[in-house]
C-alpha cells in the first residue's frame, strides 16, 4: 500500500468546499495525504475547510497552504506537486465530488499494472446540476484530440448508457480530477515547471497531456473510478461550429483570451512537423475561422496576438527541450489525432 497525495485547489469556492472536502475525507482507501491549496480566496472557503477538518477529525494528514495571490491552476498545482509525497497525485477542482472508492479504484488498477508506463488516469466524471445534485450525464471520459487540434471531452453532455465502460488508453486526462504518477510529472518537468505557469489557466492540462504522450507515458481511462463535476462551460462536446460558438459565449472575456492564446502556445511547444504538414488543411481551416471570428465578434481577444509575439521565444525554447526529450515519433503519435 502506497501513499496517494490529493492536491485540492480552491479559489472563492465556499459554495463547493463542503461537499468536495467531505468526499475526499470519506475515501475508502486509507493511505492519503491532503493538501488544500487556496489561491487567495476572499470568501469563507478556507474557514469552512478548517471547520470541516476540525469537526471530522480525519485520520489522514491534512495541510492548508494559503497563497497570498492567485497562482492560477498551473501555479497552484505545481506547488502541490512540490509539496506532495505520494507516488500518485490526484489534482482536484473544488467543484468535484468523488465517489467513496474513486482513489481505491485507481490504486487497484495501478498496483496490478505498475510495471507499465502509465503516467495518468482519467475516471468517469458525471455532471453535477446547479443545485449540486449528481446526474447520469457525462462530464468527461477523457480528452480526444482532433486533426485540426481542437480538444474535446469524450462523451460530454451525453446520457451515461454504458457507452464508456471500457478501460483503455486515451490522449490525456481532463484537469478536473486527474490522477498522475509523480514519476511521470518529474519526467515531464520543463524549466522547473510541470503545468506551464505562463498559461495561468486554460489548456494547461491538455498541454501536459500532449507532452506526456510525446515522452512515452500512457493515460488510462478507468470507468469504474467515478466522480461528479459542476462544469462552468462546455456542457456538450461541441462538434460543429454553431455549438462551439454557443459554448464559447458562456466563457468570460478573460477566459476566452487565455483559451485562445494558450491553444497557440501549446501547439508551438508540442507540434511534430510531420503531423503538422499532414494535418495542415484541417489546422488552417480552423485557424482562419478562429481568427476571423475573433476579429468580427471578439475584438477584445485580439490582444492575444500581442501576447503570442511576446511569449513565442519562451515557447520555442520550451519546444526545443521537449523535442530533444521526446520518445515517440510522428508515426506513433498519429493515432491520437482523429
Amino acid at each position: 500500500m502506497f501513499l496517494v497525495s490529493v492536491s485540492l485547489l480552491t479559489y472563492n469556492g465556499s459554495r463547493f468546499i463542503k461537499n468536495c472536502l467531505r468526499s475526499v475525507l470519506a475515501q475508502t482507501y486509507p493511505k492519503i495525504e491532503l493538501l488544500i491549496i487556496d489561491n487567495g480566496s476572499d470568501d469563507e472557503t478556507v474557514n469552512l475547510a478548517k471547520e470541516i477538518i476540525l469537526k471530522e477529525n480525519p485520520k489522514i494528514p491534512v495541510r492548508i497552504i494559503e497563497n497570498e495571490k492567485n497562482l492560477g491552476f498551473s501555479g497552484g498545482h505545481n506547488l502541490g506537486i512540490r509539496e506532495s509525497k505520494g507516488e500518485l497525485i490526484l489534482f482536484l477542482n473544488q467543484d468535484v465530488i468523488l465517489r467513496q472508492d474513486f482513489i481505491g479504484k485507481i490504486v487497484g488498477y495501478f498496483e496490478k499494472n505498475k510495471d507499465k508506463k502509465i503516467g495518468s488516469f482519467q475516471g468517469k466524471l458525471l455532471r453535477l446540476e446547479n443545485n449540486l445534485q449528481p446526474t447520469d450525464i457525462i462530464d468527461t471520459a477523457g480528452f480526444l484530440m482532433m486533426r485540426n487540434r481542437r480538444i474535446i471531452n469524450r462523451g460530454q453532455g451525453e446520457k451515461d448508457r454504458g457507452q464508456f465502460e471500457k478501460t483503455e488508453e486515451i490522449f490525456g486526462a481532463d484537469g478536473a480530477a486527474p490522477v498522475y504518477r509523480k514519476e511521470a510529472l518529474v519526467d515531464s518537468e520543463i524549466m522547473g515547471e510541470y503545468f506551464d505557469e505562463e498559461f495561468f489557466m486554460y489548456k494547461e492540462d491538455v498541454d501536459l497531456a500532449w507532452r506526456l504522450k510525446l515522452f512515452g507515458w500512457e493515460s488510462i481511462f478507468l470507468p469504474e473510478a467515478k466522480a461528479w463535476h459542476k462544469r462552468g462551460v462546455g456542457e456538450a462536446a461541441a462538434m460543429n461550429y454553431f455549438s462551439i460558438i454557443k459554448e464559447r459565449r458562456k466563457i468570460n472575456k478573460f477566459g476566452k483570451f487565455l483559451a485562445f492564446r494558450n491553444q497557440r502556445l501549446m501547439q508551438i511547444k508540442n507540434e511534430l512537423p510531420a503531423l503538422l504538414f499532414k494535418h495542415l488543411p484541417w489546422i488552417l481551416f480552423k485557424e482562419i475561422g478562429a481568427w476571423l471570428y475573433v476579429i468580427l465578434f471578439e475584438p477584445y481577444t485580439l490582444k492575444a496576438a500581442k501576447d503570442l509575439i511576446k511569449m513565442a521565444p519562451q515557447a520555442f525554447a520550451k519546444r526545443k527541450i521537449i523535442m530533444s526529450r521526446k520518445r515517440i515519433d510522428s508515426i506513433e503519435m498519429k493515432k491520437w489525432f482523429v
